[in-house]
């Protein structure tokens, strides 16, 4: 069977007290992965911090390699989750664009810097086949910066000179390093530090993704609608009769 088929494969217990005991495993895989990372996390450390047998855990799960492909999707769904319901629909692409990049960091950090490290050196590893698992679900994760992408392409919000995937990596890197920074470090922000950070972030970002020539469009633009608006003044001015 494949990595991916094998890793990303749901389990749904039938009685109630397997499905409380599914979860009591995902949560103490994401305690331990998140604290040791995967190559010092053991099954047996996870099986006594969900206060059950290791052989207990290989009921539910087929090995270490498929619990942690497990928890790190389970956070994926999360924010994904996070993205779809939140995103501003009715918003300019601007705002829904700010409020990827505001969640992706909020999520990311306000949970510790334990998962994203995990996430971030077993995306890069080819030891344990966990990356290709991950490169699945991170394409279901870059999706809606994806849309919003090619949505502010389409207005000319967005520059169209440059691929979507090289904009996506544009905008992924620096968050990439940002959540690098705090786990090398070991620093857990504050939300303040937080919000500060990615409201930086998001206006060193546009910035970078607005057409060469976006302050000309919007001069121009702005001049047309003046112009037309002055138009439709004298137009409707010209129609009056003149008072009695």
């Amino acid at each position: 069977m494949s990595t991916q088929s094998t890793a990303t494969r749901r389990r749904t217990p039938a009685g109630v007290k397997s499905q409380q005991r599914v979860k009591d495993i995902l949560r103490a895989g994401r305690e331990i992965f998140a604290e040791k990372g995967y190559d010092d996390a053991t099954s047996a450390e996870i099986a006594q911090r969900a206060g059950i047998s290791e052989a207990t855990v290989f009921s539910y799960f087929a090995g270490k390699r498929e619990l942690c492909a497990r928890v790190i999707a389970d956070w994926y769904d999360e924010i994904i989750d996070a993205f779809e319901t939140g995103l501003p629909r009715d918003g300019s692409v601007r705002q829904q664009f700010a409020f990827i990049v505001r969640t992706h960091l909020r999520l990311m950090l306000v949970n510790g810097t334990g998962l994203c490290a995990l996430v971030l050196s077993e995306g890069r590893s080819k030891q344990h086949d966990l990356s290709d698992t991950l490169t699945e679900l991170q394409r279901r994760y870059t999706a809606p910066l994806m849309d919003v992408l090619a949505r502010g392409q389409s207005l000319g919000h967005v520059r169209r000179d440059v691929p979507l995937r090289l904009l996506r990596s544009l905008v992924f890197g620096p968050m990439e390093h940002v959540l690098w920074d705090a786990t090398l470090s070991k620093r857990r922000l504050s939300q303040a530090q937080i919000e500060t950070t990615a409201n930086e972030l998001v206006d060193v970002l546009w910035s970078a993704l607005q057409p060469p020539d976006a302050k000309q469009a919007a001069l121009t633009q702005f001049r047309q609608d003046v112009e037309e608006a002055s138009r439709r003044y004298e137009e409707a001015s010209a129609g009056r009769k003149p008072a009695e």
